[in-house]
């Protein structure tokens, strides 16, 4: 988990999007620092996934400025394979190579981007499987996964770049109901280990138990950025509240 002395990896600052007429972010500020994991709130079209892309240079911010590890987010070349060496992102479709195994998968971009032999490529998807409990399914093709084994994949296809932060677009809402308590369960191991993280999600009982931060986002804008004891517990947001009686289960 983050703590507050760590450095400051991720600095937003006045950032605005748009598409059209239609403003999606609304000039957003926000820092995270090294190591925090942050559970990314809020209802539908209010601006979250959005925000994640613009971290990964996906979509591109009009207004403002996005700085990670000492390098602005922009499309200078040099900027951009720094930030693909340092961000790793995991989407809800999965988007693994259908042709390639899941080994392969994994080894392409370590081979093609930093330019790691096959032999090490290999040795570090062999233990990136067995991080997320996928070793022995090495040999099979995409297809022949489920869901949840899928996504697992995905999660150790973004690791095999070993990025210094993760970025999670709601990892879990195309997946079957059985199968979200697998990849949480991997995602929990992740934030015990420093990495930064960086999660959209619905999974309410996930961000209270183990994010330090949860940031909520309302029409473009961030209307609440507390810790969880306080954000689901204590905020007088009325909006949070809304929002939280919508979605939270009994138990949480």
């Amino acid at each position: 988990m983050g703590n507050n002395t760590a450095a400051t990896l991720i600095n937003v600052s006045g950032v605005k999007k748009s598409y059209g007429t239609t403003c999606v972010l609304k000039r957003v500020n926000v820092e995270v620092k090294a190591g925090e994991v942050i559970a990314i709130l809020g209802a539908s079209g209010s601006g979250k996934s959005t925000f994640l892309r613009l971290l990964n240079r996906l979509e591109k911010h009009e207004e403002g400025s996005i700085v990670i590890d000492g390098v602005e987010v922009s499309d200078k070349a040099s900027n951009l394979a720094a930030l693909r060496r340092e961000v790793g992102m995991v989407f809800q479709s999965f988007n693994l190579f259908p042709h390639l195994s899941v080994l392969d998968n994994l080894c392409l971009a370590p081979m093609k981007v930093r330019g790691l032999s096959r032999a090490k490529a290999v040795s570090l998807a062999t233990d990136l499987l067995l991080k997320v409990g996928m070793s022995e399914h090495g040999h099979k093709y995409p297809h022949a996964l489920s869901g949840g084994q899928q996504q697992r994949v995905a999660i150790a296809r973004a690791l095999a770049m070993e990025p210094r932060i993760l970025l999670f677009d709601e990892p879990t809402s195309a997946l079957d109901p059985e199968m979200v308590n697998e990849v949480l369960d991997v995602m929990k191991r992740l934030a015990a280990t420093g990495i930064t993280m960086l999660i959209v999600t619905h999974e309410m009982g996930f961000a209270s138990q183990v994010a330090d931060r949860v940031i909520f986002f309302d029409q473009g804008e961030i209307a609440e950025d507390l810790p969880p004891s306080q954000f689901f517990g204590e905020s007088n947001n009325p909006r949070v509240k809304a929002f939280l009686g919508r979605v939270l289960q009994p138990g949480i």
